[in-house]
């Protein structure tokens, strides 16, 4: 028996890895970061452990582990009254025990250790750490009783004691139960740590992976102002920043989102111990809590942490105001997608037109029904039965025993890192969180739907609306050698839809994220200054918060979204078309009545190329470059093509691509390839003169299809006569294809034809076209019709 497995306390630099079962998950992260990442750089507060030693110790003294042995023989796990009565007494009898004299001694030995090093009466967070807590498989997310701004050897001493009782807390033993986890075997370390004074800055937690999908090719890091039990608690929407791990580690500063949160309060240190709430300034609210630098130094840690451990770490951050240093407080294993590699692709659609009554931030990807019940306050659990869809403010671990019962979770506070978010994905439920006013909207008995399906937004319906889910085996998909890849507009599905068996995106819509996340014509924020309409100022003002630069806006929100894209399928090449919007169109974004004529065929009108160089639109071209500049060029990802619509002459396509190099996009510089747009007649009777001045075409089906055959496919009443299976198209398409095979130029397909009939994608083969982009509800089908036709 090891002399350290003796020990009732024990300090983080005495612990590794190895020591889990004598310290518990947390502390024994603790010890393994500050012993082998310290010296990469990667800072811990320093402190001390409470072993699991000590706790057998403490119950042995008191004769309290035969008094629990009497206790739990009682208990009826199915009884949420026997729940409540069995923690109750269990916790009871620890708070009335008193600490053995020998533990109590080196308790307070090691606290004045500390006091020694950084002042008397040393603010300390004391933390539980549980033995078969933070195991992959299994999140006790914040179910036992952590404190902060703890001083004072009378305070540490009564906040350890409260920890070890925490042990026996109702949601702690019904998650147990739950688990399969024995009720009397489990022991408790307790953690005590230096305070990081993130009550003066900042703080929050960092996921090494999306959390909603799997993707392990990102960092995610949400924060607060304060300390940054908030976000758990689900009280505020924190900040959320995505950084791209690849090109990180080649020192790109690649953080391609940025969201401003809504922290309108914080919690701060309390005079009289612990901490209390108060509210956020109105300007410290429009600020990120984080600055580019702590965002990416936090990041580099996050990837050494992962490394050294070799699974997704869920980790706890946070930045010292005193001092302006950041600081990790735990790292534990991701325990929703580390455990399990990805072997199934999932589709779920919802049959429906209707519009939801709310939305708010999907967790998950699925969808789920039931009887709404509203449950103001946990007092009121009792209430809820098994099925039925829990609607509540907020959770907190004291809820925890009803989720297993509940067919999906609906709240009106919170964000991705909150207590429901975290327990749903765990449980594999349909969750929605900040919706800011279900507890209102919604009434107990009835019956809604949860659509979890649509990327970040989640949206809610009244009824029992129908829907269907389609389950692959990755592993069986059979290939083809015509490259599939997909089409995407909605930056939010990207990381789902990477699972997808596809070689790349052969079409990224820009239109999509302007029209949705931007919202505001580019024209009206080049031009903001001069205008005069003070409602559209307003607007603008408002979706704007804390862009001085009101053109930063549309560059930033446009790279984003286009990195998004370009980084869930790196280094499969991502080919993002320029902004493809008629004239109607873009006038119904915000300030576009101002800047856009009115016309009567705005499908043959002023779009594509054409606006590129005139020199009314030039300005809003100009930032689009710089977006797809910026996602390239600061982001490092070199995956993303640019591509030309709706360019009616080869002079036209000199004119843009000239454009182009004059903001930073050249042909060739860095990989960067240029693609033309196959959907009008002159493109491909002069296919071999484009193809002189671009890398190649992608066929556009729906407009070639309408100019061959002279129709407005916005015509209800020619509209039957448009059909991509007609000779004519066929044919033009066929020379296409063989024109860019001729030259060994890229050619593909990005038009809705191939998604829509199997005859046309087997056509397409048959002509031997190199690359077919599909809609995502198309892959898996066209791929299994087409290998049967194959054989």
């Amino acid at each position: 028996m090891s002399k350290k497995s003796q020990k009732y306390i024990l300090w983080f630099k005495e612990i590794s890895a190895k020591d889990l079962l004598l310290v518990g998950g947390k502390n024994a992260s603790s010890g393994e970061m500050m012993g082998k990442l310290s010296k990469k750089g990667v800072q811990i507060p320093d402190g001390f452990t409470l072993t699991t030693k000590a706790y057998w110790h403490f119950l042995k003294e008191n004769k309290i582990d035969k008094k629990l042995k009497e206790i739990f023989e009682k208990f009826d796990p199915k009884s949420l009254k026997s729940l409540k009565e069995t923690g109750s007494q269990a916790r009871t009898i620890i708070f009335k025990a008193d600490f053995p004299e020998d533990l109590k001694k080196e308790i307070i030995r090691a606290y004045r250790k500390l006091e020694e090093e950084y002042g008397q009466n040393v603010e300390v967070a004391v933390r539980s750490s549980g033995v078969s807590e933070d195991q992959p498989g299994a999140s006790f997310a914040g179910q036992f009783e952590s404190f902060l701004n703890i001083s004072g050897e009378k305070n540490l001493l009564e906040a350890i004691k409260k920890c070890l009782a925490s042990t026996f807390n109702d949601r702690v033993i019904a998650y147990r139960n739950e688990k399969g986890i024995p009720q009397l075997t489990f022991a408790l370390s307790v953690g005590i740590q230096k305070m990081v004074r993130s009550d003066l800055a900042s703080s929050g937690v960092i996921f090494t992976l999306d959390t909603e999908t799997g993707f392990k090719n990102v960092i995610l890091i949400n924060s607060i102002w304060g300390v940054g039990e908030m976000i758990v608690k689900g009280k505020i929407t924190p900040d959320e920043f995505y950084v791209f791990k690849p090109t990180l580690k080649e020192n790109y500063k690649s953080i391609i989102i940025k969201d401003l949160g809504r922290k309108t309060k914080k919690l701060v240190y309390d005079k009289k111990g612990g901490l209390k709430e108060v509210n956020v300034s109105p300007k410290q609210q429009l600020k990120f809590s984080l600055t580019d630098e702590e965002i990416l130094k936090l990041s580099r840690w996050a990837c050494l942490i992962e490394d050294h451990y070799q699974i997704s770490q869920d980790i706890e951050w946070a930045k010292d105001g005193k001092t302006g240093k950041l600081f990790i407080v735990q790292s534990r294993p991701e325990t929703v997608y580390a455990p399990k590699e990805t072997k199934f692709y999932e589709e779920y659609e919802l049959k429906t037109t209707k519009k939801p009554i709310l939305t708010g931030i999907a967790i998950g990807s699925k969808i789920g029904q039931g009887k709404a019940r509203i449950i103001p306050n946990v007092s009121k659990i009792g209430q809820f039965q098994k099925g039925e869809v829990l609607v509540t403010r907020m959770t907190d671990p004291d809820w925890v025993s009803i989720f297993p019962l509940a067919s999906a979770i609906i709240t009106d506070e919170g964000g991705r890192t909150c207590h429901s978010a975290i327990v749903s994905r765990e449980l594999g439920l349909p969750c929605i969180v900040g919706t800011k006013n279900a507890t209102k909207a919604l009434k107990t008995g009835q019956f809604v739907t949860i659509d979890c399906t649509r990327g970040a937004e989640g949206r809610i319906f009244l009824g029992e609306i129908p829907y269907e889910i389609k389950r692959y085996e990755l592993g069986k998909i059979p290939k083809l050698k015509t490259k599939i890849m997909i089409n995407i507009g909605a930056p939010d599905i990207a990381f789902k839809t990477s699972f997808l068996p596809v070689r790349g995106v052969g079409l990224a819509r820009e239109e999509f994220i302007i029209a949705e996340k931007i919202r505001i014509h580019p024209l009206a924020l080049y031009h903001f200054g001069q205008l005069k309409n003070k409602k559209i100022k307003a607007e603008i003002e408002e979706l704007t918060r804390g862009y001085r630069d009101k053109k930063e806006y549309f560059i930033e929100k446009l790279a984003e979204g286009i990195a998004q894209i370009g980084a869930a399928f790196f280094p499969r090449e991502v080919v993002v078309r320029f902004s493809d919007f008629k004239t109607n169109e873009y006038a119904a974004l915000i300030g576009g009545e101002i800047f856009e004529p009115k016309e009567a065929n705005p499908m043959l009108g002023w779009r594509g190329a054409s606006r590129y160089y005139d020199e009314k639109f030039k300005p809003a071209f100009e930032m689009e470059c710089k977006a797809i500049k910026k996602a390239r060029e600061v982001f490092g990802l070199k995956n993303i093509w640019a591509m030309i619509p709706f360019c009616r002459t080869v002079e036209e396509g000199g004119k843009v691509l000239d454009l182009m190099v004059k903001n930073g996009l050249k042909r060739g510089k860095d990989g960067l390839k240029v693609i033309v747009m196959c959907e009008i007649p002159s493109n491909v009777i002069l296919a071999d003169k484009f193809l002189e001045i671009f890398d190649g075409m992608s066929i556009g089906s729906n407009d070639l299809t309408q100019l061959v055959l002279g129709l407005d496919r916005d015509s209800a009443q020619v509209s039957k006569v448009g059909d991509e299976r007609n000779g004519a198209v066929k044919e033009m398409i066929a020379k296409v294809i063989r024109e860019c095979k001729k030259r060994k130029k890229y050619c593909g397909i990005c038009g809705d034809a191939p998604s829509s009939y199997i005859e046309f994608a087997q056509f397409l083969m048959d002509c031997g076209i190199p690359s077919m982009s599909l809609s995502p509800d198309a892959v898996m089908k066209t791929i299994l019709n087409l290998s049967k036709k194959k054989k």
